[in-house]
This record gives C-alpha cells, structure tokens and sequence, in this order.
C-alpha cells in the first residue's frame, strides 16, 4: 500500500524503536526483566525475551505496560505528520486484540490458516513450533480476527498473489472512491 502512496505506520518498527538503547522502555524492560533479556552491544534480546514472556500472562502485561505506551507516543509523532488527504495504513498486529478497529475506516485482515503460520514462524523467523504456538495463543483467534475484517486477503500463496490483491484492494477502495 506504501508504493500506492499510503502512510504505513507499522508497529513492528515502532516496537523496535520504542526499545533502542537509550529509551526509558529499554531501561524499564531491563529493571523488570533483568540483564538475560539484553543483548551484549546493549539492544534488547527479543528471543529471550518471548521466552520470558510468551506462555507468562502477567509477564507479558508487565512488558506490555512498558512498551505500548512508548509505541503509542511514536504512533501518535507519526499520525501528526500526515497531510490532511493522506491514507494511512496501520499495520498493527494487535489490533484487534487491542479493541482499535473502532478506530479505522477499513479493517483488511491478510490470512493464513493457523498451521501456516506456524510454518513461517519456524522458517522465518527461527522459533521452534512450540515458541510458534505459544506466540499465536496469546494472540486474537483466527475467527476473532476474520469476524472483525472488513476485507480478507488471502496469504496462502506466493507474495506475488498478495501484492495483486492489494493493488486490486486499492483500486477498489481508494481510487474509485
């Protein structure tokens, strides 16, 4: 949607600048966490951190407690900077978690089923399945997710299916509109 012209505001980066080193997150994830979950250049161990956190309900609140409100300053720095006429994508994870799809015009859900995930947790970002599926627990179901879409993209393909459903997506939505 970026190389539509959309403003993408993707709270993975934002999550990851909320906790740089020098932050005041950073300081309260490793005051809570302690030293295990720093890496030895000084940013934050993400994978011993989920592995604190992912299967700790009260952990994860407490971590969460720290970075949303850091996450939601950046959020809010970015939404300010863009024009009046701009569309704004908000690629956020947990949204529906969160309760936010209120708050958005057009609620897109780009969908796999559940054993896919898995598999690209594990081949793309190195979890073990166990890791995988304790990620997705803590997550919306599926169904939660499908019943707060507005619009479903299919993910099961290649890339170069999904990006042809956006532009389509876009065509529909944004510039017949």
């Amino acid at each position: 949607m970026a190389e539509h012209g959309a403003i993408v505001i993707d709270y993975d980066q934002l999550a990851r600048e909320a906790v740089e080193p020098g932050t005041a997150a950073l300081a309260a994830i490793t005051e809570r966490f302690g030293a295990d979950v720093i890496a030895a250049d000084g940013t934050l161990d993400r994978p011993a951190l989920g592995s604190v956190v992912f299967g700790d309900d009260a952990a994860r609140a407490d971590l969460e407690s720290i970075t949303h409100p850091a996450i939601f300053e950046l959020v809010a720095a970015a939404e300010s900077a863009v024009p009046d006429d701009g569309v704004v994508v908000h690629d956020h994870p947990l949204l529906v978690e969160k309760g936010m799809t209120a708050f958005c015009d057009l609620v897109v859900v780009v969908d796999v089923p559940e054993d896919v995930q898995v598999e690209r947790l594990v081949s793309l970002r190195g979890m073990t399945e166990a890791e995988a599926r304790a990620r997705l627990a803590t997550q919306a179901s599926r169904e939660d997710r499908l019943a707060a879409a507005d619009v479903v993209l299919d993910n099961t393909g290649s890339i170069e299916d999904l990006l042809a459903r956006v532009d389509q997506l876009w065509a529909e939505r944004v510039t017949s509109a």
